[in-house]
């Protein structure tokens, strides 16, 4: 055949095929396809052909070559039946004979090895390799594929195609058919059925056939049901619609099944029905369209009403089916309630759709209700999906069958309802009711509310939330009340035939809208979620008419009704679905077109639903105010605006009904619903000022509540500012802020007595503590809660006990835990003072009420450790820093405010002024500690001015007249106090070049804070600020009055414990007494002892006279300093301690002759033992030390020479002193003592007498600033670097240690602290030189912190002179002295 061979797509036909290998491979492969396309009409006489020949590299040689061998197959077999699709192994023929090219020749012998054994097998005779054509030891394969519709490769369909050719053997052509692999049929599909309907038609006057071609059209529609074959659905169909012919096959068709149906209990057919079942659809698919043909070829003949008895008879042959046991034919009824829905639409185009229908619902009722309830649902819901169910006619019958079905399915009484099938088949009925295009459904949709909306309701309020269900069931019910319109509404509630049936509905219907809410559907399923809040609302403002019309009269009115009903319209409106502001504007916008701001409905409905309660109103109050004000939180400003004045009519309601005329339950409830609301994140800035706004007005204008009102809402507002302020900043960062917002809540909360919230904002507060390690001040926030309660066995009211309480306490348990955990953390807190004050209360308690003794004896034993810990563990005193926070940029609780922050141990102002400055990036740091001016203060920045201050030493009062060992005094040095002082210098008057300190003054500043420190914050704010000068000889006597001080002190030291360093003291004494760098006197005679001045300033007499007794009380403290030296020095300090003996006869010889001769009572150096053997370290003042001294103008240097033994070392008669702390009585007191002439010595006693000065400003000395120290003359360092005193022998006292030239300490006082050399400005004193000290060793211990705080207050003007001498002697604890020279 010419042109019949394609290489590839898109090729013209070839008549040759020619292709090439390398032929030196042993079993060549070409793997190549080829198409090979030949009319059908030509396919029987056609054979292919291959030849073989080799290649040769030569042109010429290769033109040469001829074929070597030569295979064949032919294209059709013996049969008829074309090749099969497969591997074929031909047979190689040799070329070398001329008979190889003659096709008649060769196609008599066999083309493959399978032909040559099928040959074999037939005839029993061998194969001869040498026949005509002699055949090679090779064979070739090829793979072939038919691709036709008219070729086949079965001999059975084959036979079936030529029926007409074999009629005798129809009968086993037919039942072989069944056999036929199925993608040959579907091959052949249109040929196949033409042949079965021709049969058919052709032998219709006969039944001998009907039953197997029967069976041959189910075989084949089953096959095309099958997955492999579904894509040849189409050509099926398309065959029906075009192609098929037979007019009465639908006769045939329908006999054959009625026979099937009506013979079901027969074995050999219960099979084949089941076939026929699962191929109905096609097969009614078949009858109607013969149906159809033969309507369209004969008219309406006679036997119309034979094809409509024949559906009539199919139905009651079902209907009969059906209602048999179950046990009988189940899997035939299951597949007819499958299968049977699947031909309605095709039925009814020839068959009347009403009668039908009358048949479908005949049918289902013939099934017993408890038998195949999900297969009777599921028919159901094929027969609605059907375009039967959308005629209003058909309607009108199947729609009270579903309902009834469904309305038995969710009966409450119903044992094992399915719950899946029933909601698929009232959705699909509530899905074709809401469709456009099935006529009016309004009767319908009440016949479905009156059955199933009940029902539907109470199977969702039953269900679990957790259940799959439950959602498409809410989508049901919302679809029902979606199509329901308000004539619907009133007809339900009609057939209520109780009022009693109404309040049960409402109320299982609000509960039920309440909870499912929102709830249901997933949160990003929004369109789902507001059509269902769009049809909750309208179904709820429907019922809300029934309140009003039913429930709202005095004889019916239904409060627990009314109180659903509100609480379900607040959680309507707050739901997070309806609250616009938190989606995007673009969301937003399309939400307002398509629903509108539900919320402002609702709100409207429920203020006039308030209005309406009238008399009844009362009873909402205070349940209503919460959720009331929730609603007035929703940021929508009509909303608001139209309900807030609910608050102002529920402050009337209360005013009237109440006796006393208040409003204070409503005012209650109010805030602490308030408090909640905004801590959730509720309210704003504009709702503030709304709410102040909208009650002021409304207030203003009533006749009785214009005061109570106005009051009301003015803390409303100031109570909303405190809580928006903490909302805001719980966010923060920075936990100070925190901490101040719940402080200011707190407060807020204690004025107004609502312990409840107030304790609620007390843990918070502890906690924030804890967080930050803050155990002091979460000591003194917990002691609050304990300071509210009694020592009772009072149960304790719910809000008293802590959030993290887990049964009931009486007030005595619950006050003694927080007194345990309080002690706890001042403990952790190193506060043992306060912790031993709290334990001594419970101790009392646990011994003269509770008489609980172990736990007696556990306190005690604590206490006993916490009076350990005060005089032995170690305890840095904090520093104070002021922080002033200038301009409008910062937040309203921090804006132009200062306060006194307590830093944490070891923080100085370098790492307090960082962290502070990292809570506010944008704030600038001011240089100056100057207050700022108003530019500064209205800028609309942030300005942090830090700067660290001193606190002021107040001596409690059980100390007075007391002795008190220095470590039980550190303690109030920086606790329990709330006044602090800063001190600036600057110049009065022209500067003098050879005296700075005539001119120099100080300005101090007092801070008093709010509240004292410690306490539950570690700020507060400073309530009252004063400035006052300081003279230069103020400044001057307090110079001195501390170097004395820090001189007696260390003196003190070296004699009590005479195994500490020698250096410290020689570092200060020879400072002091060595002329060479001495010239302190001088600045203070050049400054001050001058005639000039002294007429200038007669009004300071009395102060020079007591800086010349200061210069004059150095020495005897010298003498005693130089005595001891001199017994502990070694041989390499010989030199030195001559040195300062000498230099000292000299500076005596010269302070005695101007200034006079102080003489002390006593040896300081003599030491007095506790019981436990411990040396008890008294703290001497020096202005104690003046007070116990006597002044003698003699300048004898003997004079003023006590009787105290003196050192072989030291000069001879050097007074000796051992007291460290005298305290000085009232004047008449002292002199009685001092009176009592007695020889004795003076004795240490075990703790000496601390000097009592009132705290008054007035009287107040000034300190030393920092800013002081300018100039080469300044007090030596060495002067303020002592040692430690001890408390025993072998315990030291461990201060904080601190660099010999940088020790951080905190400023002092003017009366609670010594001079430190880091935060102290010293400037040429006289009478102290200033050498610079040597290095300090390492095992040396600086007792700066310790000795340096507490400087020695400024003695009043009248106390300038010394006492008098005493009359007589008597006896005194303390020994008298005689002031005359020996």
């Amino acid at each position: 055949m010419e042109k019949a061979i394609f290489p590839g797509a898109g090729y013209d036909g070839i008549t040759e095929y020619k292709s090439v290998i390398y032929y030196q491979v042993k079993q060549p492969c070409w793997n190549e396809t080829v198409k090979v396309t030949i009319p059908i009409e030509d396919v029987c006489r056609c054979h292919l052909r291959v030849m073989f020949r080799h290649r040769s590299s030569q042109d010429s040689r290769d033109k040469s070559e001829k074929p070597f061998g030569m295979a064949f197959v032919r294209l059709m077999r013996v049969d008829g039946t074309t090749l099969k699709d497969g591997i074929h192994e031909l047979i190689v023929y040799k070329v070398d004979v001329k008979k190889a090219e003659d096709a008649k020749v060769y196609l008599t012998l066999p083309a493959t090895w399978h032909e040559v054994a099928e040959k074999e097998k037939q005839t029993g005779k061998q194969f001869h390799h040498s026949g005509a054509i002699p055949v090679t030891k090779d064979s070739f394969q090829i793979a072939s594929l038919t691709c036709s519709t008219k070729l086949t490769q079965n001999v059975d369909l084959l036979g079936l195609l030529n029926w007409r050719s074999n009629p005798g053997d129809l009968d086993q052509i037919l039942q072989r058919l069944m056999e036929v692999e199925g993608g040959e049929i579907v091959k052949f599909l249109q040929d196949t059925l033409d042949a079965l309907f021709n049969i058919m038609m052709e032998t219709s006057e006969k039944d001998t056939y009907d039953h197997l071609v029967f069976n041959a059209l189910v075989f084949i529609i089953t096959l095309i049901g099958d997955i492999k074959f579904q894509h040849f659905n189409p050509v099926l169909e398309t065959y029906i619609n075009k192609h098929f012919s037979a007019t009465l096959a639908y006769m045939k068709l329908t006999k054959v099944l009625n026979y099937y149906v009506s013979h079901a209990e027969l074995p050999a057919l219960t099979e084949r029905l089941y076939m026929a079942l699962k191929a109905l659809k096609y097969l009614f698919r078949f009858i109607v369209q013969s149906r159809v043909l033969y309507l369209r070829f004969y008219g309406n003949s006679e036997d119309g009403d034979a094809f409509l008895n024949s559906i009539r008879t199919l139905f009651l042959s079902f209907n009969t089916l059906m209602d048999r046991p179950l046990d009988e034919g189940v899997k035939i009824k299951g597949a007819i309630l499958k299968y049977l829905p699947s031909i309605i639409n095709d039925i009814q185009s020839a068959f009347d759709p009403v009668e039908l229908s009358v048949l479908l619902a005949k049918f289902i009722e013939s099934i017993p209700d408890s038998q195949l309830v999900r297969q009777k649902l599921g028919c159901m819901c094929k027969m609605v999906e059907s375009d039967l169910f959308r005629q209003p006619d058909c309607r009108d019958v199947l729609l009270p069958l579903v309902t009834d079905q469904l309305s038995g399915q969710l009966d409450d009484h119903s044992c094992k309802p399915d719950h899946e099938a029933c909601v698929q088949l009232l959705s699909t009925v509530l899905d074709n009711l809401d469709r456009k295009d099935v006529g009016p459904t309004r009767g319908h949709v009440q016949l479905i509310m009156e059955r199933l909306l009940r029902r539907v309701n109470r199977t969702v309020i039953s269900m679990d939330r957790s259940s799959l269900l439950i959602g498409h069931y809410l989508a049901c019910m919302t679809a029902i009340l979606k199509q329901m319109d308000d004539m619907h509404y009133a007809h339900y509630i009609s057939t209520f035939k109780t009022r009693q049936d109404i309040i049960d509905f409402l109320m299982e219907t609000f509960i039920m809208f309440k909870d499912l809410m929102g709830n249901v559907f997933p949160a990003d399923w929004m369109i789902m979620n507001l059509v269902q809040m769009q049809v909750f609302l309208r179904a709820i403002d429907q019922y809300s008419d029934v309140l009003n019309m039913y429930f709202l009269d005095q004889a019916h009115f239904e409060l627990q009704l009314w109180n659903n009903y509100f609480h379900l319209t607040v959680a309507f409106l707050t739901h997070k679905t309806l609250q616009l502001e938190s989606f995007s504007q673009e969301k937003r916008n399309k939400i307002l077109n398509k629903y509108g701001d539900m919320r402002k409905t609702f709100g409207f409905k429920i203020r006039d639903m308030w209005y309406n309660l009238g008399p009844h109103k009362m009873k909402f109050i205070p349940a209503m105010v919460g959720p009331i004000l929730a609603v007035t939180l929703v940021p929508q400003p009509e909303l608001r605006k139209a309900t807030i004045p609910i608050f102002f009519d529920m402050m009337q309601c209360e005013h009237n009904f109440n006796p006393g005329r208040t409003f204070e339950t409503f005012e209650n409830e109010l805030i602490t619903k308030l408090d909640q609301e905004v801590e959730g994140g509720q309210g704003d800035e504009q709702y503030k000022v709304l709410l102040e706004k909208t009650l002021l007005e409304h207030c203003r204008r009533h006749r009785y509540l214009s005061q109570s009102g106005e009051e009301l809402a003015l803390l409303l507002s100031s109570l909303l500012e405190n809580l928006l302020a903490y909302r805001t900043i719980t966010h923060d960062e920075s936990t100070e802020h925190r901490m101040s917002c719940t402080v200011n809540v707190l407060n807020f909360y204690k004025e107004k007595k609502r312990e409840d919230i107030y304790i609620r904002y007390l843990y918070k507060l502890r906690d924030l503590h804890l967080d930050c390690e803050n155990y002091t001040e979460a000591s003194y926030t917990l002691l609050l809660h304990a300071e509210i309660l009694e020592w009772s066995d009072k149960p304790c009211a719910s809000h008293l006990i802590p959030r993290d309480g887990d049964r009931v306490w009486t007030q005595q348990e619950l006050k003694e835990r927080l007194f345990q955990e309080i002690i706890c953390y001042f403990d952790k807190g190193k506060m043992w003072e306060k912790a031993i004050e709290l334990g001594k209360q419970l101790a009392k308690m646990h011994e003269t009420h509770m008489f609980d003794f172990m736990e007696l004896s556990q306190l005690l034993k604590q206490q006993a450790q916490f009076y350990e810990n005060i005089m032995h563990a170690m305890r840095p005193q904090p520093e104070y820093f002021a922080v002033g926070y200038y301009g409008l940029g910062f937040p309203s609780f921090l804006r132009n405010k200062m306060f006194i922050f307590r830093g944490k141990e070891y923080e100085w102002l370098e790492d307090f002024s960082l962290k502070l400055l990292s809570q506010f990036p944008i704030a600038v740091r001011m240089t100056s500690t100057a207050p700022p001016g108003d530019n500064i203060i209205n800028s609309p920045g942030q300005h942090i001015q830090c700067f660290t201050v001193k606190p002021v030493l107040t001596v409690p009062l059980q100390f007075k007249d007391k002795g008190v060992p220095e470590q039980i005094l550190n303690y109030y040095r920086t606790n329990e106090v709330d006044k602090f002082q800063y001190s600036r210098p600057f110049r009065k008057g022209e500067k003098d070049p050879d005296n700075e300190f005539a001119t120099m003054w100080i300005e101090r500043t007092t801070y008093i804070t709010a509240y004292r420190f410690p306490g539950i914050l570690k700020w507060f704010e400073v309530k009252s600020v004063s400035v006052e000068e300081i003279s230069p000889l103020e400044n001057a006597i307090e110079t001195m009055e501390m170097a004395n001080e820090k001189l007696s002190n260390l003196v003190q030291q070296q004699a009590c414990d005479r195994s500490l360093s020698i250096n410290p003291l020689s570092m200060m004494l020879s400072g002091i007494v060595d002329p060479a760098v001495m010239g302190g006197f001088s600045n203070y005679e050049k400054a001050f002892f001058t005639d000039t001045y002294m007429q200038e300033h007669p009004e300071e007499h009395e102060s020079i006279e007591i800086l010349k007794q200061l210069i004059a009380l150095q020495i005897p403290l010298l003498a005693d300093g130089i005595r001891i030296h001199g017994e502990k020095t070694t041989e390499q300090l010989k030199p030195l301690h001559n040195r300062m003996v000498t230099c000292f006869q000299d500076l005596r010889e010269k302070v005695e002759k101007h200034y006079g001769v102080i003489t002390l009572p006593c040896s300081l150096a003599e030491k007095k033992k506790s019981r436990v053997g411990s040396v008890v370290m008294p703290y001497i003042l020096s202005s104690t030390l003046r007070r116990m001294s006597t002044i003698s103008t003699l300048s004898s240097a003997s004079s003023g020479l006590s009787s105290g033994s003196a050192s072989s070392d030291g000069p001879s008669g050097i007074s000796s002193q051992d007291n460290r702390r005298a305290s000085i009585l009232s004047r008449s007191e002292e002199d009685n003592r001092i009176a009592r002439k007695n020889r004795k010595e003076w004795s240490v006693s075990k703790s000496q007498v601390l000097l009592e000065r009132q705290s008054d400003t007035d009287e107040t000395p000034p300190e030393r600033p920092k800013s002081l120290q300018f100039g080469d003359k300044r007090l030596p360092l060495s002067l303020f670097q002592g040692v430690s005193s001890k408390l025993s022998i072998s315990i030291p006292l461990s201060p904080l240690p601190a660099s010999p030239n940088t020790p951080h300490t905190p400023r002092s006082s003017s009366f609670s602290s010594l001079l430190s050399d880091s935060d102290t400005n010293t400037f040429d004193t006289p009478g102290t030189p200033p050498p610079m000290p040597p290095k300090k060793h390492p095992h040396e211990i600086d007792s700066t912190r310790f000795s340096s705080e507490f400087t020695p207050p400024l003695p009043m003007k009248i106390e300038s002179k010394p006492p008098p001498p005493p009359p007589k002697t008597r006896k005194s604890m303390f020994p008298a002295y005689d002031p005359t020279p020996q």
